[in-house]
């Protein structure tokens, strides 16, 4: 199970007490934010977080993990990418910050390094993953020195015996709001894989072929796919038997009902 803190990208509208979103700092975002009736609207220049409220974050995610060990999943992963609250602490972009949790890239790294430490000591390392978009841009989301940055938060990680690490390519960082693909960004798997132990899953707009191509190079040790899975109920069997693919309908995303979410039809059904 997958747990975030939207950070700045949330409403005000889906707050208890209707106030802005939190971030690092009051820095605001470049794309829509979604209100409690699924309506798009512009995005709101957060509040920045107050140290006590910070740690207030880290138990609630700590709490997040044991309520879905309980429920019967076998581990989580922590969203420290595409524009969430860990990675607006992460990059400094975002964070303007001149405390404990700011400035060098060793305070930016606290509050998930934090996390990764309460979740640890609550279910285990080994049932924590973690996942990163390295030169990402999505949310307008951006770092001086990305690959340095990075560089130092995966071998952090990577002593922390983690169940894997999960980097999204930067080639699809815009991946939520179009299907254009930067096809000369660098490549995070390749750039990245030594310096992670464990096991490294890649994601984003990858084709059966390219995933496949991946794995032999030893860039990642699985690959993930998010929109493929969607609009293919079968992925695997239709990936296995080299069957065509359904595309994804966007139009359907980010809210409505059944939709364009489960009614996809599997090959069984279309024949």
């Amino acid at each position: 199970m997958q747990i975030a803190h939207n950070g700045r990208n949330s409403h005000s509208s889906l707050r208890p007490d209707g106030s802005v979103p939190v971030a690092p700092s009051a820095v605001v975002g470049n794309i829509p934010a979604f209100t409690s009736s699924f309506q798009q609207s512009v995005a709101e220049v957060p509040r920045a977080l107050e140290p006590a409220e910070i740690r207030v974050i880290v138990e609630e995610f700590r709490q997040a993990a044991l309520n879905a060990i309980e429920a019967g999943f076998d581990g989580v992963e922590l969203q420290g990418a595409n524009s969430h609250l860990i990675e607006q602490f992460l990059e400094d972009g975002t964070n303007t910050r001149t405390d404990s949790y700011g400035g060098s890239k060793e305070n930016r790294a606290r509050f998930l390094f934090d996390i990764v430490d309460e979740v640890s000591g609550a279910i285990g390392a080994d049932r924590l993953g973690v996942r990163l978009s390295p030169f990402g841009q999505y949310g307008g989301i951006h770092d001086s020195k990305p690959r340095e940055l990075f560089s130092f938060v995966i071998k952090d990680l990577s002593m922390r015996d983690l169940a894997y690490l999960h980097l999204i390519e930067a080639r699809g960082s815009e991946i939520g709001l179009t299907d254009e693909l930067h096809a000369n960004a660098v490549n995070n798997a390749e750039i990245f894989r030594s310096m992670f132990s464990g096991p490294l899953l890649s994601a984003a707009a990858y084709t059966p072929d390219s995933a496949a191509l991946a794995v032999e190079q030893n860039h990642a040790d699985a690959i993930a796919f998010g929109r493929s899975f969607i609009a293919n109920p079968d992925l695997v069997d239709r990936i296995r038997g080299n069957y065509p693919l359904n595309p994804a309908d966007r139009s359907t995303f980010y809210g409505g009902a059944e939709h364009g979410y489960t009614d996809y039809k599997s090959l069984a059904k279309a024949a």
